[in-house]
């Protein structure tokens, strides 16, 4: 207390001086350091948020972006799929005339050519002979083909003793016609009747549809195409 007494007035006006301007000092320091302090948390919590918001936009894109390529992806194999049926269904429509002509074309052949079918009834009349192996057979035929298939049944006779020595009959029955809608052939049976085979030209017409449609195609719509639309 004596020292502070026995300084002068201007000495204390010094030391308040120094001390102010050491405050001063330490309050800028802290203040910077208190700055410094909060642009870090400022740039650490800025960078959270933008790898949350960026992570938020990739996110949100990526789902976006699955959504359009499934999106893309249906409606591309929806318009292959209805480009698929229409192909295939222009061909079966074809196929469905190539047969509807050949079914036109065959009953005219039939009423044309009496000497040709005269000898393709000979011809399935044999093949039931040889298939079904016994002495008495049935035929069947239309009304209107009674006596073209007489005279066939009597050459298949024939043509079945020279080729096997065996004796083979073969009785039109006349009581149980063929439909007259149906295009010609014969329908033969055997063993009483519980053994059938149909020889009609529907069924071999049926037949070939069903057997030489692969045939069919291939050679109207070509290999390639055909494994690439198959059905």
């Amino acid at each position: 207390m004596s020292q502070i007494h026995a300084m002068s007035d201007d000495q204390v006006a010094g030391e308040l001086k120094k001390m102010t301007a050491f405050i001063r000092q330490e309050a800028l320091e802290k203040a910077k350091e208190i700055h410094l302090k909060a642009d870090e948390e400022f740039a650490i919590e800025k960078s959270k948020l933008v790898r949350q918001e960026t992570s938020s936009i990739d996110s949100s894109y990526e789902k976006k972006f699955k959504q359009a390529s499934m999106s893309q992806q249906i409606t591309r194999s929806t318009v292959s799929n209805k480009s698929r049926l229409k192909v295939l269904s222009a061909r079966q429509e074809l196929l469905d005339e190539l047969f509807e002509e050949t079914r036109t074309k065959l009953g005219k052949s039939v009423e044309q050519d009496k000497g040709k079918y005269g000898d393709v009834v000979r011809d399935l009349c044999l093949e039931g002979m040889y298939a079904l192996d016994e002495e008495k057979l049935a035929v069947r035929a239309r009304k209107a083909d009674y006596g073209v298939v007489k005279e066939g049944i009597e050459r298949a006779e024939k043509v079945f003793k020279e080729k096997t020595g065996k004796e083979g009959k073969l009785t039109l029955d006349e009581g149980n016609p063929l439909p007259e809608g149906s295009f010609g052939g014969i329908s033969i049976s055997g063993t009483n009747g519980r053994i059938d085979i149909n020889n009609t030209f529907e069924e071999r017409l049926r037949l070939l549809e069903t057997d030489a449609l692969p045939t069919i195609r291939a050679i109207l719509f070509g290999e390639n195409e055909n494994r690439k639309f198959k059905d």
